[in-house]
């Protein structure tokens, strides 16, 4: 099977064991996944057919050629050209290939585009879905991806960093986001959040108009991409003097994150780490305040699976990396969040991130 990647072999594994013969993979992170090939082409087809056969087909716009050539590929390639049917053009390039039975990636295959595969294709099958074998393929990440995750994390330190020192009374949420984004110079992995005082208590909300004053509480939640990895991370701070109250939900919040962290072991179920933090937050009397999940996973996308979630069956294992972010929203008193994304190992979870989780109370700047 010459060059290709574990993971592309183990798809071709699974479509033997299936008694499939061929996939379809329609999302530009799926084939980045499976290849290594990463590119973006607007509303240009752009697909990886893998055979069982041991033979695997990338297929692109014809404006993708030249980087594509050039990329350390060892299987097939086909281009098409603007006004040119890419379906038609599969069909040719694949004309040597079994295709009675098809898996698709469900749901990131438009039913317009479906229609039209399924029209070069009369009476093959494609009710096979590949979407829930690549979930489950990309829950544990190698010590490869780890390293690119950590580097991520690197930069999303660093990124809390610049919305920190960039706080001064009347800057608006707006203004604070773009500061980011123009001192990190950083592809986001997701637009940054930056809330202030009582839009701090809308869970994740957009920034908007809303300007820093003393006793104001600044939730920043962002993210990056680097070497195609995300980081997401989020801090809570204090500008000028702070409540009674606003302290008590912070010091919740960062109670129940920390006892996630520490507690989180392989073999639990995403449920019962869940319930590690929500169990915090609910005997401080804020339960009804913790409206979302504890995590998600994290990869070369910034939501991944496993859904960290009250309920959730999942079993936790090594290599597995997610976020752990509780959060207490009190409308016209405060809003908290503190997450780090990080690995699961066989001694607990090691963050990604380490900015600190320390209340900080930002001093008034004009």
């Amino acid at each position: 099977m010459g060059e290709f990647r574990d993971s592309l072999k183990k798809l071709i594994a699974w479509l033997k064991e299936e008694r499939i013969d061929l996939a379809y993979v329609a999302d530009p992170t799926s084939i980045a996944y499976l290849t290594g090939y990463a590119s973006w082409t607007e509303e240009r087809v752009m697909a990886l057919l893998v055979s069982r056969e041991e033979a695997a087909l990338l297929f692109a716009p014809a404006i993708n050629e030249g980087e594509l050539r050039s990329f350390a590929w060892p299987g097939a390639v086909a281009f098409y050209q603007d006004g040119e049917s890419p379906w038609k053009k599969i069909k040719e390039a694949i004309a040597a290939w079994p295709a009675q039975t098809w898996a698709l990636e469900g749901g990131s295959l438009s039913l317009a585009w479906y229609r039209a595969l399924q029209a070069e294709f009369p009476g093959s099958e494609m009710e096979a879905d590949i979407t829930d074998f690549l979930k489950k393929a990309r829950l544990r990440k190698s010590p490869e991806e780890v390293a690119k995750l950590q580097a991520a994390g690197a930069q999303a330190d660093l990124a809390i960093e610049i919305g920190i020192a960039a706080l001064r009374s009347g800057v608006s949420e707006g203004e604070l986001a773009a500061e980011i984004q123009y001192q990190l110079r950083a592809e986001p992995s997701f637009p940054t959040i930056v809330q202030i005082g009582e839009n701090a208590a809308n869970v994740s909300a957009l920034p908007g108009e809303g300007r820093l004053a003393p006793g104001d509480m600044v939730i920043f939640d962002l993210g990056t991409m680097k070497n195609g990895y995300a980081s997401d991370v989020s801090r809570t701070v204090g500008y000028g003097e702070v409540s009674a109250e606003q302290r008590q939900i912070y010091e919740t919040v960062r109670q129940a994150q920390q006892a996630a962290a520490d507690g989180a072991r392989p073999g639990m179920t995403a449920g019962e780490v869940d319930e590690l933090a929500r169990r915090v937050i609910r005997e401080a009397g804020y339960g009804q305040y913790f409206p979302h999940r504890l995590g998600h996973g994290i990869g070369m996308q910034v939501h991944e699976a496993p859904g960290i979630q009250p309920g959730s069956d999942t079993v936790l294992e090594a290599g597995m990396c997610f976020s752990i972010e509780p959060g207490i929203y009190v409308p016209g008193v405060a809003g908290v969040r503190i997450e780090d994304c990080g690995v699961l190992t066989e001694k607990g979870f090691e963050p990604f991130t380490h900015f600190s989780k320390e209340l900080q109370i930002l001093p008034i700047k004009k």
